[in-house]
């Protein structure tokens, strides 16, 4: 079943209203915006990785091992590069490793880490994924290349002003 298109924008109107009733309705609307436009990527990215048998957290988890330099990474690493909880690392390389797209090895100098590593498979599924998420540019449409860039660096101001990092 098909959304039906609007008139209108609903979140500017929200926003009118909020003006009148609430008070400044600027940050609301934005707030608005960005939750809907989150709506709109996760549904994108959802179904172009769904043929390949991946969430989009099993993915970027693929994409980070690809990324390394050995194709293995510390789990807790991981967890601190996706920013997950420990718990949501090994629910992800658990689900991984049961579709044999990555494998888990004991740290060569490390007892007591773990380590998961991409296999060949992992490589493949990656790649095909990758190939159906850009196909869509992950949902994100309407803007120019200039734009998606003013737009990420936005976004960091807010991750940096909540903590997700330092410059």
């Amino acid at each position: 079943m098909s959304q039906r298109v609007l008139s209108f924008d609903p979140i500017a109107r929200a926003a009118e209203i909020w003006g009148e009733r609430v008070g400044p309705s600027g940050t609301m609307a934005a707030v608005t915006s960005i939750m809907r436009v989150q709506q709109v990527l996760q549904s994108a990215v959802d179904s172009a990785l769904r043929p390949h048998g991946l969430t989009f957290a099993r993915y970027e988890a693929l994409v980070l091992l690809t990324f390394s330099k050995r194709g293995s990474l510390p789990m807790r690493v991981m967890g601190e590069r996706l920013q997950l909880h420990p718990t949501s690392v090994t629910n992800i390389v658990d689900r991984l490793e049961a579709d044999g797209l990555v494998k888990r090895l004991p740290h060569p100098t490390d007892r007591r880490t773990t380590l998961a590593e991409i296999t060949e498979a992992g490589r493949r599924r990656r790649e095909e994924a990758t190939t159906a998420v850009t196909e869509v540019d992950f949902g994100l449409r309407g803007l120019t290349e200039r734009q998606t860039t003013q737009l990420t660096d936005l976004l960091a101001k807010v991750r940096k002003a909540v903590g997700d990092f330092e410059d």
